[in-house]
């Protein structure tokens, strides 16, 4: 058969014609087996393919590769290539698959889509056939196509590139998706070489600089071929290199066109709402691991996320994140107890496209050093300093009145920090500041939402100058143990638009008072807080829980068992209906508290620390119907054996011990049925895992840390077993 194609390394839009085959694909050997298995496997039903993965990561040099493997050409009847882009239409995607199919007919194709799909239909019936559709970005794309593929049950495979997931999805590819993964440092390495110096080496005086390079790309194929091609055409002086290293990004973009248009291409094809959320990550310095609580606080601060019946403003903005990621713009770094992302990176070059556009938005200025380079007059919105808090003084020279935002994330002691100058201040995160000279009466900050510190002097009786405040979070964990408590002031019941107050330190939390509107008592009800952490001595009176009726995660700090628990009213907690996460701390044992409390039904995660509460009472936990995540920390239960009841747990994902004193552990798989991960810590006393544990269907992972050598031989045992049994999705991890 005739195969038509181009010998080019840019493909135009719609064209039928597969890349260069000289593309280099170092570092995916790997995904090349795999996908030749998919697409040669046993299955003869018409199956779709998808390679899934941000712009640049090497899913076309990956399905080229494949397309002109030796064997695929063997196994396939008919190859066509089509690659589609943005503004490929309907019409044009069946005139390139017929080009790339009609040797096998002297029909020509007609001139409406009809004729032409018919045309197509027929070129493909009967025959073994691959078909690429390359950079596919439009579900409408798949509905134009889909019908014309015909299933004649003899191993036919449609393989599609895409950035989107949702495309994949929607396609019903096979699944799990192939997800493109960045290059290693080696393979970097070899691929950087192997584009600038061919066959010879690199020169012992340019190798250092030179892996700085290949580092900055961190792991992009596309950067690296970009860079590559640049320094083989350049001269080689450690003195141009190292310009290139400290320039990279712009070094790539003004010199190649290509790097552009396929980032560009990502953030233009995104919604407006998602454009402003994807400029916002711009702030966080290269590299920084976000958290992702983080962000979605900074992202309702700023009005970016819109309103949405019957779902909080964190669960929308949640989305938003999962769309980004989705997107292949996000990656996921690390996963909660419960599955969902709890943080997540930019890439370093995607990141430099976010505060590129920044500039677009209002004046948004990202400054990684320092303001010296904005001139004085200059309307600047949004300041993101890392590290230099002088950067405050320096703001106020410029026309600070439009100024919503002074982040930073690295910190930098300094004696004080005045921030009265930004009347319009929305978001101030100051980590390391060593005190904070707040306006006075006068010169209020009545925009600002959301404050962020590790100050510990942090003056927590004005926060009633801040009246629109949404989020507070003190991170100061050296106060964490303090037997001298914050105290918050009473006015914080009167800040009603408050969504979470989060304190690392533990704090005093007033009664409520009662607030006097046209001479009648009427209560000030904190309809929209969510979190209230770390409340010392909490008591659960009915005045204080139908003031925060929507609370969905608690954290509580006793310092002693009292004579009477009755005094903190434990019972009425059953009364907050939203409740989803539990912290309960004890500076000493507190071995009856679980008899004088009663769980809400809504509690889906459940920590202990420290308390000493015997294992009899764990039934107590183990009955609460949605509790999907339990951890355990620090001896926070006492006693030797630990034996849960049959029908506990019923519903159990995660389960951490963290240093408890447990020697004998007595469960099978009917106590923890649905039990996804089992994490074990510091455990020292513990002699093995109980055996019964491997047999749960559901197990995916045992990981431990500080554990005796017994308990990760019975581990090791347990994988073992399930091996055997032809299970081989359980992973152990062992520290």
């Amino acid at each position: 058969m005739k195969d038509k194609r181009q010998q080019k390394s840019l493909i135009p839009v719609g064209s039928s014609s597969a890349p260069s085959a000289k593309s280099t694909t170092v570092g995916f050997d790997d995904d090349l087996l795999k996908i030749k298995m998919q697409l040669t496997g046993e299955s003869l039903d018409l199956q779709t393919v998808s390679i899934v993965g941000m712009g640049g990561i090497g899913k076309t040099t990956l399905a080229q590769k494949v397309y002109d493997d030796a064997y695929i050409i063997y196994h396939f009847d008919i190859r066509a290539w089509m690659t589609v882009s943005q503004d490929c239409h309907v019409r044009e995607i069946l005139l390139g698959l017929i080009d790339c199919t009609k040797t096998l007919t002297n029909e020509k194709p007609g001139e409406n889509i009809e004729q032409l799909e018919e045309l197509l239909y027929k070129n493909l019936k009967g025959r073994r056939y691959l078909i690429v559709m390359d950079d596919v970005w439009d579900t409408k794309i798949w509905d134009g196509v889909r019908r014309l593929f015909p299933n004649d049950k003899n191993g036919s495979r449609i393989m599609l590139t895409t950035r989107l997931d949702n495309v994949a999805v929607y396609a019903n590819s096979c699944r799990p998706f192939h997800h493109m993964h960045f290059l290693n440092e080696d393979d970097s390495w070899k691929l950087f070489c192997e584009k600038v110096f061919g066959e010879e080496c690199c020169p012992p005086e340019l190798e250092e600089i030179g892996r700085k390079i290949v580092e900055n790309c961190k792991g992009l194929p596309l950067a690296v071929v970009v860079l590559g091609g640049l320094l083989s055409k350049a001269t080689r002086t450690l003195d141009f290199w190292t310009n290139v290293a400290e320039n990279l990004s712009s070094v790539i973009t003004s010199n190649d066109e290509q790097y552009s248009r396929i980032f560009s291409l990502s953030y233009n094809n995104l919604p407006h709402h998602l454009q402003k959320c994807f400029i916002y990550i711009g702030v966080f310095p290269k590299g920084f691991n976000i958290r992702v609580s983080l962000l979605v606080k900074l992202w309702v601060a700023d009005g970016l996320v819109k309103t949405v019946r019957s779902k909080s403003l964190e669960d929308v903005a949640e989305k938003y994140l999962l769309d980004l990621m989705e997107r292949s713009l996000i990656l996921v770094y690390e996963r909660s107890s419960k599955g969902k992302i709890k943080t997540c990176k930019i890439h370093d070059l995607l990141r430099d496209l976010c505060v590129s556009e920044a500039q677009n938005w209002r004046s948004s200025r990202v400054t990684d050093k320092s303001l010296d380079g904005i001139r004085e007059g200059t309307s600047v919105h949004r300041v993101t300093m890392h590290p230099h808090i002088e950067n405050i003084r320096r703001a106020r020279k410029l026309s600070t009145s439009l100024a919503t935002s002074i982040l930073d994330f690295d910190g930098y002691h300094d004696k004080s920090a005045e921030v009265f100058n930004f009347r319009l201040l929305r978001e101030m995160q100051m980590f390391g500041a060593y005190s904070i000279n707040l306006p006075n009466e006068k010169r209020r900050l009545v925009k600002l939402l959301y404050i962020c510190t590790w100050s510990d002097k942090w003056p927590l009786q004005s926060i009633y100058k801040f009246e629109n405040l949404q989020t507070i979070l003190l991170r100061n964990s050296f106060m964490f143990l303090s037997l001298d408590p914050l105290h918050l002031p009473p006015e914080i019941w009167k800040l009603s638009k408050l969504r979470h107050v989060q304190l690392d330190a533990a704090v005093n939390l007033p009664d409520p008072p009662s607030a006097e509107i046209d001479g009648k008592n009427s209560t000030i009800v904190l309809e929209s807080l969510q979190t209230l952490s770390l409340i010392q001595n909490f008591r659960c009176t009915v005045e204080v829980l139908k003031r925060i009726p929507n609370l969905k995660k608690l954290g509580i700090y006793y310092l002693e068992e009292p004579l009477d628990w009755g005094y903190y009213c434990l019972n009425n907690l059953v009364y907050l209906h939203k409740l989803e996460a539990l912290k309960c701390f004890f500076h000493w044992p507190s071995p009856s508290f679980l008899k004088n409390l009663n769980f809400p039904t809504s509690l889906k995660k459940l920590t202990f620390i420290k308390g000493s509460i015997p294992w009899n009472d764990m039934t107590i936990v183990g009955s609460l119907p949605n509790l999907e995540v339990l951890k355990l920390k620090t001896y926070a239960f006492s006693g030797r054996e630990w034996e849960p009841n049959e029908g506990e747990f019923l519903q159990l994902k995660f389960l951490l011990l963290d240093c408890i004193y447990l020697e004998h552990w007595r469960a099978d798989s009917i106590h923890f049925p649905s039990l996804q991960r089992l994490v074990l810590k510091g455990c020292y006393d513990l002699k093995e895992i109980p055996c019964g544990i491997g047999e749960i269907p559901t197990l995916q992972s045992i990981e431990l840390r500080r554990c005796r050598d017994s308990v990760g031989t019975s581990a090791k045992q347990i994988q073992k077993e399930q091996l055997e049994l032809g299970n081989d999705g359980l992973q152990v991890q062992i520290m």
